[in-house]
């Protein structure tokens, strides 16, 4: 589903928060948990306002995954840069996404993963979200799709790998 869909969770004007002021959710639509995956953008940030609007709607939970780029890992293995910086940095942005669920009154848990390896060439930030969509138990996914230029790595090859593969629904923004 796309933000433009006027029959969706998201009203034509993409605005998260028109999301619950379209009326009840579809009795034939069950929703417990939303799985976003961030990376410490302003894009991973604009999809927690939209998880968090999904959430809310359903009466569902969200799962924040915060997913570690290559380049940051390769930092890390270089030395260059401190895995507890990373940690702080992670934890800095789970604040940002917890404020953003709690002004929907919305559950929110969080976990980090690494998106690349170099001992397993399938490891892909793509199927690292989807891994964490089934142990969360995920019902729905939303995934940022577009990236600023500085914005870190982790997320720019996921939202299509996303979209292509993933059992649940996907909104895309």
């Amino acid at each position: 589903m796309s933000p433009t869909d006027t029959d969706g969770d998201v009203s034509a004007s993409g605005s998260p928060d028109d999301a619950s002021a379209s009326g009840s959710p579809d009795d034939d639509v069950t929703v417990e948990c939303v799985l976003v995956p961030v990376d410490g953008s302003e894009e991973a940030l604009t999809a927690v306002e939209h998880a968090a609007a999904v959430a809310d709607r359903y009466g569902a939970d969200v799962h924040a995954l915060y997913v570690v780029g290559s380049e940051t890992a390769r930092e890390i293995r270089a030395g260059d840069l401190e895995r507890e910086a990373v940690a702080e940095g992670a934890s800095r942005f789970f604040e940002q996404v917890r404020a953003v669920c709690s002004r929907r009154s919305v559950a929110v848990s969080s976990s980090t993963a690494a998106g690349f390896s170099t001992g397993r060439l399938t490891r892909h930030p793509g199927s690292v979200i989807l891994d964490c969509a089934e142990e969360a138990d995920a019902d729905f996914v939303v995934v940022p799709r577009e990236r600023a230029v500085d914005a870190p790595e982790a997320l720019e090859k996921a939202a299509e790998y996303v979209l292509s593969y993933a059992s649940q629904p996907v909104l895309a923004v």
